[in-house]
């Protein structure tokens, strides 16, 4: 099976949003009026974002997850999206189960395939994605990284630490009951992208970000851009991992840095001023996403953990860096 055949068995489906999709040198993409468009790229390579043992209909679903993250974190309503992929080899009975994976979860948001490359290579996965956020009263309703205020509550999305503890299971570091393994292994290899969530934040959140190398970490990506600090119940972050866990062999500092810096969770993080409490409430309903308040941003600039007594923690949570 060579490049074009795989690309026209798998890959190539009738564009339904595109002028122009897959099978042309461009494809062509037009936005509705008032609005503007998202992009965002995420590369995922074997052995560095997943293990060569994953299901490759999980791995579909993923690579596209965590580019439609980026979408829910800017509040934008996805549209289509490219793939780049670099195989070791054509070969069916990995292409099948993977172009499933990812088409389900495109189907499910309404993204479609336009475009994209393939070549030979060790694997790797690289998506672009695009998606589109309204303007109005000519001001854009896009989430950023910028616009976090002192007295701005923070609130993050569903649990964090599950896929830290999946990866800890597959490094032979820790030992989980069979269900708890299974559900941490779940948010590991098919992350829930919190799409809804970001569309019903646009006119309540002053600030967002997806957590993908850790809560601590890219909270710091909000805190610099928008030049504030924040203070972190850091217990209430990590409550959820700590119950799923129920061992008493674990310190609290371990299962803080799974939920603090663990990373891969592909959750939302958010800051929204206290007024907003109520909006926030029905947002999360309206998107049937759980949302935890964790702390504040302060107008003194540093980040400031507390544990569940109201205690200061040091900040030694390192969160992941590629080239660290």
């Amino acid at each position: 099976m060579g490049e074009f055949d795989l690309i026209e068995r798998f890959f190539k489906r009738p564009a339904r949003h595109a002028a122009l999709g897959v099978g042309d040198d461009c494809a062509l993409l037009q936005a509705s009026p008032g609005t503007q468009l998202a992009i965002s790229s995420d590369m995922l390579v074997e052995g560095r974002h997943f293990l060569s043992t994953v299901d490759p209909f999980k791995l579909g679903h993923k690579a596209l997850a965590v580019n439609l993250s980026d979408l829910a974190a800017c509040g934008a309503r996805p549209l289509a999206f490219t793939l780049a992929l670099a195989l070791p080899r054509a070969d069916a009975a990995w292409a099948a189960p993977f172009a499933q994976g990812l088409f389900a979860l495109a189907d499910a948001h309404g993204c479609e395939l336009i475009g994209g490359d393939t070549t030979q290579g060790p694997l790797n996965i690289c998506i672009t994605v695009f998606g589109e956020v309204p303007i109005v009263g000519g001001r854009s309703q896009a989430l950023l990284r910028s616009g976090a205020r002192a007295g701005d509550e923070l609130y993050v999305s569903g649990t964090l630490g599950d896929a830290r503890m999946a990866l800890e299971v597959f490094r032979g570091t820790l030992s989980l009951p069979a269900d708890v393994f299974e559900a941490a292994r779940s948010r590991m290899e098919q992350p829930t992208p919190r799409v809804a969530l970001g569309m019903a934040l646009r006119s309540i959140a002053t600030a967002a970000i997806d957590i993908s190398d850790g809560l601590l970490g890219d909270l710091g990506h909000i805190l610099k851009q928008s030049g504030v600090g924040a203070t972190v119940q850091a217990d209430i972050a990590a409550s959820r991992v700590a119950a799923r866990l129920q061992c008493s062999d674990f310190a609290p500092s371990q299962w803080r840095d799974w939920a603090l810096a663990g990373g891969d969770d592909y959750e939302l993080l958010f800051c929204a001023p206290a007024s907003q409490r109520e909006a926030v409430a029905a947002a999360a309903l309206a998107s049937q996403t759980a949302v935890t308040r964790i702390g504040q941003i302060d107008a003194e600039r540093g980040l400031r953990l507390l544990d569940g007594a109201g205690q200061a923690l040091p900040n030694t949570y390192a969160s992941f860096d590629h080239f660290a």
